[in-house]
């Protein structure tokens, strides 16, 4: 069984921007850019755990540096070739 009193399951942007360490601003703009995984309800958004988690652990296990522009062209790529084959 999972203990999830201990941490939420989802985060504000502002949470999760302070996780990260970096700016709301930029968080903002890379989930409107598609560049960041995130829920959105209305006109907010929230940041799922996990994505947070699995960025780490992607960074971690690599040993690499995972660059989110690249993720965003590789989503766009695969999008756009997705609608093409319907």
């Amino acid at each position: 069984m999972t203990d999830t009193t201990s941490r939420p399951l989802f985060y504000t942007v502002r949470e999760a921007a302070k996780v990260l360490r970096v700016d709301a601003a930029t968080l903002y703009r890379a989930i409107r850019e598609d560049a960041f995984p995130a829920v959105k309800i209305r006109t907010r958004y929230i940041v799922p755990t996990k994505a947070i988690e699995a960025m780490a652990s992607g960074a971690t296990e690599t040993g690499a540096v995972l660059d989110v522009a690249r993720m965003v062209e590789e989503r766009r790529a695969e999008r756009e070739l997705a609608q093409r084959w319907r």
